[in-house]
């Protein structure tokens, strides 16, 4: 079982309010199926190959962290891979997608093939009705969700913390899908206090989550630190991102770890943490949406992610 290391984070607020920040460092597990990706995927993959299949199937974004993690994945395992991506404007000139979108570009280049879908028929990717069509396209295969969570990708998150890490008085993690909250829960010690940044405005997580875990009393959800919602940041979260790898050698995604990390300070500085707290904080990874999301940044004429 792979296990990452603790850096502890050294900032002058910090040691103003007597707070312990400890980053687990899960975005160096693998340099392409890095941090919670690597968890998520694990189960479904030795599922997969128990089950004698050849293709894997999945859904995501056009700087999706899941397709990009699953495409390497796969081929290092021997799959044949296919995204669905929302965004059927990205098919129509899939040479120039390629050029300007490097987390495409990296999963063409593993061998992924695409499907990209408008977002009203997306949104129904649930349905046995699309997945017909799917099957129906493509021939047999085995299907990850959207962001890889389901119940194995939960046991594989189960793995992040250690023996070790109960020591810690709070274990905060960004959340997207629910899943790798969900394993930090079931793994967290019961006198541990669990804190999901939810990255969505959206109060569904709560429902996701608890079917995954038994728990009920050591978590709660976070949701004033997500920007306006999905990938939308805005010129304090860059500079906050920037000042923290300057300071800390720690770089952040600006989707998920980056938002959770600007939290739990703005949370240290509003004294919701006791005096002589230790935290524990699980970075996720995604840091090869960065170069993606420079390119929209430039667009706006917003400041640029320099980690």
């Amino acid at each position: 079982m792979k296990t990452s290391r603790n850096q502890i984070v050294h900032l002058k607020v910090l040691e103003e309010k007597g707070i312990k920040l400890v980053v687990k460092r899960e975005d160096e597990i693998h340099p392409y199926i890095s941090g919670n990706k690597y968890r998520k995927l694990k189960f479904n993959l030795e599922l997969a190959k128990a089950r004698g299949a050849t293709t894997l199937l999945s859904f995501g974004g056009a700087f999706s962290n899941h397709i990009s993690a699953l495409s390497f994945a796969g081929r290092l395992h021997g799959f044949k891979t296919i995204g669905i991506i929302r965004g059927h404007e990205l098919g129509s000139d899939l040479s120039q997608t390629l050029l300007t979108n490097p987390t495409l570009r990296f999963a063409f280049d593993q061998g992924m093939r695409f499907k990209f879908v408008n977002r009203e028929a997306y949104r129904n990717k649930d349905e046995e009705g699309f997945k017909d069509m799917l099957r129906s396209e493509f021939g047999t295969f085995f299907e990850i969700p959207e962001g890889g969570t389901n119940a194995l990708a939960v046991k594989g998150c189960e793995e992040i913390l250690t023996d070790q890490d109960r020591e810690f008085d709070h274990v905060c993690v960004s959340v997207g899908t629910g899943g790798t909250v969900s394993g930090i829960i079931n793994a967290s010690d019961p006198r541990q206090n669990v804190l999901g940044f939810s990255s969505l405005n959206g109060e569904f997580l709560n429902e996701i989550i608890r079917s995954y875990t038994m728990k009920r009393n050591n978590w709660s959800l976070i949701n004033e630190y997500h920007f306006g919602g999905y990938a939308k940041i805005n010129k304090n979260l860059i500079s906050f991102i920037n000042e923290f790898y300057q300071e800390t050698t720690i770089p952040l995604d600006p989707v998920y770890t980056g938002k959770m990390i600007y939290g739990i300070i703005d949370l240290v500085e509003k004294d919701f943490f006791n005096r002589n707290t230790s935290i524990l904080a699980i970075h996720t990874g995604g840091l090869q949406g960065i170069q993606g999301m420079n390119q929209q940044l430039l667009k706006k004429n917003l400041p640029l992610i320099n980690v």
